[in-house]
């Protein structure tokens, strides 16, 4: 499926369903949702209780009952109902009587770049369900590359790099279209799991899901190779008791245990440069890598990428909506015709 841009200017609303948030741009109104793609629901009655940021809030804090939910995975929505029912409630009455009126309602959603026709079929079935009478699909690395501003259209390379909550894609585009690309497991999520981890085996304590954001903002210091604060205080449970307790957590050590998942991050730079014609891989060593996506603001990411590579790495100015920013450039027909194929690879 691809999706022309005189197709995508006739969309009415743009959809970037992600495993961490969802984000919805409607055409002349600009970003009107953005939030966790999170629902909770009544297993006793199948009703809704919340969407989004409240949703969130309840993860490992509700009773039997009362079942927290995730129908997107790994940018692929693995729960159509579920995400129908979200996108509804995350909508709004409002925003959904607008968007009925639209005498043949269009949508566009940006999709993995190595999305299979199934995680494709999901997708346009979700947005479907919602009136939807035609959608289109953008490659989230086009979506994303249009969002933060870098010239696609040109025959020069450019390099961005979607830090996502479950995979990091990456890819060099030159013309409009991607010329190699490469998706790596790896995200926010694993970042996560491995300090989780850590501190169950070290520190015997576990950890609260709430309470790695703020673990890993106090890792920030000087970047993730420099020394930074010596320790920090960890609130969680102990393994063998159960109850509630405190340590102090050695941040160089907990750098350490989360370089292990930034080294496949790493190793796809390389695997995308290597069969990446030289001209192109000259160009990018003057132009860098330009990093979106909400993970790429882990503290100290964009450094240790810059002395791995040796390259220059910029973060987006707003990394988290560059996706559904750019699927919003082309609604309201702000790129020029040069942008070959948005679903091109």
């Amino acid at each position: 499926m691809t999706a022309s841009l005189e197709q995508l200017r006739r969309c009415h609303f743009a959809v970037d369903l992600g495993a961490a948030r969802t984000r919805v741009y409607v055409k002349g109104a600009g970003l009107v949702v953005d939030q966790p793609s999170v629902a909770a629901i009544n297993t006793r009655t199948g009703a809704l209780i919340a969407v989004g940021e409240f949703a969130e809030k309840m993860t490992g804090r509700t009773p039997d009952y009362i079942r927290v939910v995730r129908p997107v995975s790994g940018g692929t929505v693995v729960d159509i109902e579920m995400a129908q029912r979200m996108l509804r409630q995350l909508l709004g009455d409002k925003v959904r009587r607008t968007l009925r009126r639209k005498p043949r309602l269009r949508a566009a959603a940006c999709t993995p770049h190595d999305a299979d026709p199934l995680a494709q079929r999901a997708t346009v079935e979700t947005l479907v369900g919602l009136g939807s009478r035609r959608v289109e699909l953008v490659d989230t690395l086009i979506a994303a590359a249009v969002g933060c501003g870098l010239p696609v259209e040109q025959p020069e390379a450019t390099m961005v790099m979607v830090c996502g909550a479950a995979a990091t894609q990456l890819a060099v585009l030159s013309l409009g279209s991607i010329v190699t690309a490469e998706r790596v497991p790896v995200g926010g999520e694993a970042v996560d799991h491995a300090i989780v981890q850590h501190l169950r085996h070290q520190h015997e304590l576990m950890l609260p899901s709430q309470a790695v954001r703020p673990l890993q903002l106090a890792l920030s210091g000087n970047g993730l190779t420099a020394q930074g604060p010596t320790s920090t205080e960890i609130h969680g449970r102990d393994v063998a008791t159960g109850l509630a307790r405190s340590v102090r957590v050695d941040t160089a050590a907990v750098r350490n245990a989360i370089q292990t998942p930034l080294t496949a991050v790493l190793d796809g730079i390389g695997k995308v440069l290597r069969v990446c014609p030289p001209d192109l891989v000259a160009d990018l060593a003057d132009r860098g890598i330009m990093m979106v996506g909400g993970s790429a603001l882990l503290p100290g990411l964009d450094q240790m990428l810059r002395q791995a590579t040796g390259m220059p790495v910029h973060i987006a100015e707003r990394p988290d909506i560059c996706a559904v920013q750019g699927l919003g450039y082309m609604l309201e027909g702000m790129i020029q015709p040069m942008v070959l194929d948005p679903l091109a690879g």
